[in-house]
């Protein structure tokens, strides 16, 4: 990395990269808290692991301006080896998952995301949109004997109407100036006008108290037995795939919105070590957060600088600024990610729905409802197997074949197009050995073999003349294909090739 790369990475617009750090650290902190709630984990262990993961990604990864944290797709995952294990077990497993995702950006396997289909990306984005609008609505509600309820009168008017001030100020300041971030003068203006009028709104201090020490190192205490590792290796494995993708995932939008290419497999490798350190020192695993990703990018963002603020500042919020932080109201915080999910949503995505094939559209919507109704990285799995079938489907119905009966007793088929595992029913439709002439020439030049069961129909097409007392040659193979069939038995290669 030369001296102008680090000067590109950390010096431009500087201001304004300080204040989005500042901006995206007060968006991190409750995410960060209810995610450990939502793990069973005291909320400072959501907080460190922040701290960590967004510091050292920021500072190592390959992707300047994507913020990355304590997720809620991490804490999901760990919510019953929480319950059934303790502490120890889940630090264990976040060093493990970090170890693979370590190892996945090593083996150069960061850049396989590249190979995500557009509409995949479509219904990820629209999908987690949904998720952080509908996340939001847990601050409407508040704790009571028979469960939460939804807040009534007052609190219900004081709430929604900070909220919507929130997202005026969000929508109408960059009118005004776009010196400071919308998002942070709305949470600062809400927090002023709710204590100043002693407004009768949850706070962050409500959520839980976030004043702390320095994070101390924490050496997993479990026994080092296959056992253990019986335990612990699945929860890693799932999170290591559930934080690769939607850092990957997070790591492509954010390279569209800057108009810039970042590097994947570096960012998967300090992905892999900030989750390392935070294992080590008490914190929960993490990976990039969309949500807050996008107030970054949002409040100018584009810097290593940005994210290295907005951990470092999760660290003093801990250390010394805790009865300050914990003063914030919950409405103000809710409103800037309503704002976030707005935003973030692909709303050009709904417009094209009725334009784009059918089988591209169903990818977005199956996408975008599975991500909502159970997580991410099955509906991404879906969504690629669904595209792979509509591939393969359109691809097979393009072979064809031309007939030639030019030559006195000879029918020559030209064929066109892929034959691979999913053509090879219709390619064998297209020859007709009863009623074919004694010699048949099947011409390759445009004919791509792809894989083993291209092999297998030239296979059978062979038995099916033989039965018929025909021959059948072969003609005008490419290197490649010719390559392939003596690789799979020198009597196929060289007794049909003409």
């Amino acid at each position: 990395m030369n001296i102008l790369s680090l000067r590109e990475q950390w010096l431009p617009n500087s201001p304004a990269n300080l204040l989005a750090g500042l901006t995206t650290a007060f968006a991190l902190v409750p995410e960060c808290i209810a995610f450990a709630l939502v793990a069973g984990l005291n909320p400072l262990m959501g907080l460190y692991g922040a701290f960590f993961i967004c510091t050292l990604t920021a500072l190592f990864g390959g992707r300047p301006g994507m913020i990355s944290g304590a997720a809620g797709s991490m804490a999901v995952v760990i919510v019953a080896l929480v319950a059934r294990h303790g502490v120890p077990y889940l630090l264990a497993t976040v060093l493990l998952s970090g170890l693979l995702m370590a190892l996945f950006g090593l083996l150069r396997m960061g850049s396989l995301i590249r190979m995500v289909p557009h509409p995949v990306m479509l219904g990820f984005v629209n999908g987690l949109a949904i998720v952080i609008a509908l996340s939001q609505l847990a601050h409407f509600k508040i704790a009571a004997e028979h469960g939460p309820q939804w807040l009534r009168g007052a609190p219900l008017l004081v709430m929604g109407g900070l909220v919507a001030l929130t997202m005026l100020i969000v929508y109408l300041l960059p009118r005004l100036t776009k010196k400071v971030p919308p998002a942070l003068a709305a949470i600062a203006v809400v927090g002023l006008l709710a204590q100043l009028l002693h407004l009768p709104t949850r706070t962050l201090g409500d959520m839980a108290h976030i004043a702390g020490g320095l994070p101390s190192l924490h050496w997993p205490v479990v026994p080092l037995t296959i056992d253990t590792l019986a335990i612990v290796a699945p929860y890693a494995l799932l999170m290591a795939l559930v934080g690769l993708l939607e850092t990957l995932l997070t790591f492509n939008l954010t390279d569209d919105i800057t108009d810039s290419r970042g590097q994947p497999n570096l960012e998967c490798v300090a992905l892999g070590a900030a989750n390392m350190a935070s294992g080590l020192f008490g914190g929960m695993g993490g990976c990039a957060m969309i949500g807050q990703t996008m107030i970054n990018l949002g409040s100018g963002g584009r810097t290593r600088l940005s994210g290295v603020v907005a951990g470092v500042m999760i660290l003093l919020f801990i250390l010394f600024l805790a009865p300050l932080i914990e003063r914030i109201p919950l409405a103000a915080l809710a409103g800037v990610m309503f704002v976030v999910a707005q935003q973030t949503f692909a709303w050009g995505s709904l417009r094209v729905l009725g334009k784009v094939p059918k089988q591209d559209a169903l990818v977005i919507v199956a996408v975008t409802c599975i991500t909502v109704a159970t997580d991410l990285a099955i509906a991404v799995l879906c969504g690629i197997i669904i595209a792979a079938l509509n591939f393969a489907w359109q691809h097979a119905r393009e072979i064809h074949a031309e007939i030639d009966d030019s030559a006195p007793g000879v029918r020559t088929y030209i064929a066109r197009g892929t034959l691979f595992f999913a053509s090879t029913v219709h390619f064998q439709e297209l020859f007709a050995p009863a009623a074919d002439p004694q010699r048949v020439l099947l011409d390759c030049r445009h004919l791509h073999l792809a894989d083993h069961s291209a092999i297998a129909a030239l296979e059978a097409l062979l038995e099916r003349y033989q039965k018929a007392g025909k021959d059948l040659h072969l003609i005008h193979l490419s290197q490649r294909s010719r390559a392939l069939l003596e690789r799979a038995g020198m009597r196929l290669a060289g007794a049909h090739q003409g």
